[in-house]
């Protein structure tokens, strides 16, 4: 009789990855020479501040920094995070107890979910949905009640109205704003709402605050932990992923309630012995020497919003400026959401037209008739690129596909 691996059920709760096809298909086409426009993943193509590079050399041939690290994180790093919030947000934090270092915001969110969440717990989370939003809370255990983001009142509203009619009362609230992936910002007079309605109805919040340094025409997206009380009921990722072009370094923070922290870092001190010092020395650097090169940089995606978002509205798109993050949110053209679903549009576009992007259908059944287009490519690459997707359609149009089914993710 052959061997049979049992996977646990929390694996059999996740559902097809939906993206999986993209990236097969891309993965084929650049084997067989293709010049495919990659626009589905927010995976910067721009290197770190030069200074932040050396001084991870100089570090790397420092032979004292190769032994483990605490869990947590050197001290240095938290306080210059800590600097970092009060500076930019006027929000003071305690580096020894509310503040911890992940190795990327996305691994420490994971693991605050596995301290926070159980079997019948639920979280309410953003709908449209970045993945780890929904099926972080899945693997630990945790049930989930998404809610559209597109109208601030109504979220708000409806966060109100899951906590007066289910039970038990949601335990958590996820926010992310500016948001992955539809691109949907916030004044900051909406979170004090937010702590208000955690105070009233006694829900832990975690903010996934990835794009806070990346923001175009003179805004400035608000921090969750700058609203009063916040810290009594709630934490703050960020990421050094984005602003400072460091996504493989894998360096992610969480700052705020310090039962939350200690929670977070008691599972981490049984998953990873910290991050490798070299890595948080020259991290530290960057905090405290490269804000210039964080806001050239948002200059720099500005520059490509404009020619993406403008080349999409010149072959007939619908498509809203974002105000700040790495992506634009285009609306597909009517007439294609009628023949097919987000997904076979997206791979229509990959297998004819050699652009990738990210059907909004991998964000769950709020982002179908969307595509996510990452703004990771340079000017003239983005134009190359809607040159493509118009004359893939305009071919399609005259050799349509067939319909196919909708595909609503799960």
């Amino acid at each position: 009789m052959p061997f049979r691996v049992e996977y646990a059920s929390r694996v059999h709760r996740l559902p097809p990855y939906l993206f999986g096809r993209i990236n097969n298909t891309l993965y084929q086409k650049r084997r067989a020479g293709k010049d495919v426009i990659d626009l589905g993943m927010g995976n910067p193509s721009d290197p770190p501040a030069k200074v932040v590079i050396d001084k991870l050399s100089e570090a790397a041939d420092d032979v004292t920094n190769h032994g483990y690290s605490k869990s947590n994180g050197l001290l240095n790093l938290r306080r210059e995070l800590a600097s970092k919030y009060f500076r930019k947000y006027g929000v003071r934090i305690d580096p020894e107890s509310q503040a911890i270092v992940c190795l990327g915001s996305k691994e420490g969110f994971s693991h605050m979910c596995l301290a926070l969440m159980g079997p019948g717990d639920t979280a309410m989370i953003p709908a449209p949905y970045f993945p780890v939003h929904m099926y972080g809370v899945v693997l630990a255990a945790g049930n989930v009640v998404a809610l559209e983001v597109a109208d601030s009142e109504k979220f708000l509203s409806n966060i109100a109205y899951t906590c007066q009619h289910f039970y038990p009362r949601p335990k958590l609230l996820i926010i992310n704003y500016p948001h992955n992936p539809s691109t949907v910002t916030v004044e900051k007079d909406f979170f004090p709402e937010v702590v208000k309605l955690a105070k009233r109805y006694g829900f832990m919040v975690i903010s996934d605050f990835a794009y806070a340094d990346v923001a175009f025409d003179g805004y400035q997206p608000p921090s969750f932990l700058a609203a009063p009380g916040a810290i009594d009921v709630g934490v703050e990722f960020t990421t050094m992923s984005k602003g400072y072009n460091m996504a493989g370094w894998r360096i992610g923070f969480c700052a705020g309630n310090a039962d939350m922290i200690r929670g977070l870092a008691t599972i981490k001190g049984y998953y990873d012995y910290g991050m490798f010092q070299a890595i948080q020395i020259a991290a530290i650097v960057a905090l405290r020497d490269t804000e210039a090169n964080v806001e050239h940089q948002s200059q720099i995606y500005q520059g490509r919003r404009d020619v993406l978002v403008e080349g999409l509205h010149r072959i007939g798109w619908e498509a809203t400026p974002p105000r700040a993050g790495m992506f634009v949110w285009g609306k597909i053209p009517e007439k294609w959401q009628q023949r097919m679903s987000t997904l076979d549009f997206a791979m229509m576009l990959l297998e004819h037209g050699d652009v990738a992007v990210s059907p909004g259908s991998g964000f769950g059944p709020a982002g179908e008739g969307y595509l996510r287009l990452a703004l990771v490519e340079n000017e003239n690459r983005l134009r190359q690129a809607v040159r493509h997707i118009g004359r893939c359609l305009e071919r399609m149009e005259q050799s349509p596909p067939p319909v196919t089914a909708k595909i609503a993710s799960a």
